[in-house]
C-alpha cells in the first residue's frame, strides 16, 4: 500500500509542526531604564501637583 510507505514521514513532519506550536519562541523581553520610569513618575507628579489654569473673570452687571 502507498499510504503506508508515506505515513512515517508525515508523522515525523507532523510531530515536528505539533512540537514547534506547543513550544513557541519565547519573545525579547523590554526592559525599562530605571531613570525613563523616575522621569516618567516625576513628570505625572509634576502634572497632577501644578494649579488649574485661571478662568477669565466674568462681570455680571
Amino acid at each position: 500500500m502507498v499510504t503506508d510507505r508515506t505515513a512515517p514521514t508525515e508523522t515525523t513532519t507532523l510531530a515536528a509542526e505539533v512540537e514547534g506550536l506547543l513550544e513557541p519562541a519565547e519573545p525579547d523581553g523590554v526592559f525599562r531604564d530605571t531613570r525613563e520610569c523616575v522621569g516618567a513618575v516625576l513628570l505625572a507628579a509634576l502634572l497632577l501637583v501644578s494649579p488649574p489654569t485661571p478662568r477669565p473673570k466674568t462681570d455680571a452687571r
